[in-house]
């Protein structure tokens, strides 16, 4: 059964971030609030924890993963990153935005795209999960936490332990943080594509018309 830690969503404990940082260290996966809805992580470095982390969800490995990152200089470590994509990472970090961006050799070759070899990125602007990511020093492998044949993703941390509590080895409760997913815009090619319209706006990329 999983754990469950009631965390303050603006002032969240130290000690239980830190324990909660400890189960992820360890392999554990868990599930915890971001700006944009709950979201399921794991470590970077931890094969049997991502291959749980894809059967919660049911996707394969052609479905992106996200880094969830402290800040721009992380996605800069992780991803490649030129001088135009950079003033777009710097004006919408953080935010609800994932962006996808080709992978650079400090990710694990298991984590990426198998033919693009490109890997989601994204800086959350929560608290809980900037504590989170704090206290592990890197970034947070992770996905949304939406369950297959569920129309939206969950939002409801003692609804999350109940249909997972075999699944997941912490459940971090922050309360309600919404529904919507993040904007998710790929940036590998030579202009942004929209590829899912989420919290993020859209208005800096000048999707208006495709909508």
């Amino acid at each position: 059964m999983s754990q469950y830690f009631a965390v303050h969503p603006t002032h969240p404990q130290p000690r239980l971030i830190a324990q909660a940082a400890a189960i992820i260290r360890a392999g554990g996966v868990i599930a915890y609030p971001t700006d944009s809805c709950y979201a399921i992580g794991c470590h970077i470095g931890d094969k049997e924890a991502m291959q749980r982390l894809r059967t919660i969800r049911k996707v394969d490995d052609k479905h992106h993963l996200t880094l969830m990152c402290r800040d721009l200089s992380e996605i800069a470590t992780y991803a490649q990153v030129d001088n135009v994509q950079y003033r777009l990472l710097k004006k919408l970090t953080p935010g609800s935005y994932t962006f996808i961006l080709q992978a650079s050799r400090e990710v694990p070759r298991r984590l990426l795209h198998p033919r693009r070899k490109t890997i989601g990125m994204r800086v959350p602007e929560h608290a809980v999960a900037h504590a989170l990511l704090a206290a592990l020093g890197e970034p947070l492998l992770s996905a949304t936490l939406l369950l297959p044949g569920d129309a939206l993703p969950l939002n409801d941390a003692q609804e999350i332990r109940e249909r997972l509590e075999h699944a997941l080895d912490l459940v971090l409760d922050a309360g309600s943080c919404g529904i919507d997913p993040t904007t998710m815009v790929d940036l590998t090619g030579a202009a942004p594509q929209l590829l899912r319209q989420g919290k993020g706006s859209i208005e800096p990329f000048g999707f208006e018309q495709l909508v």
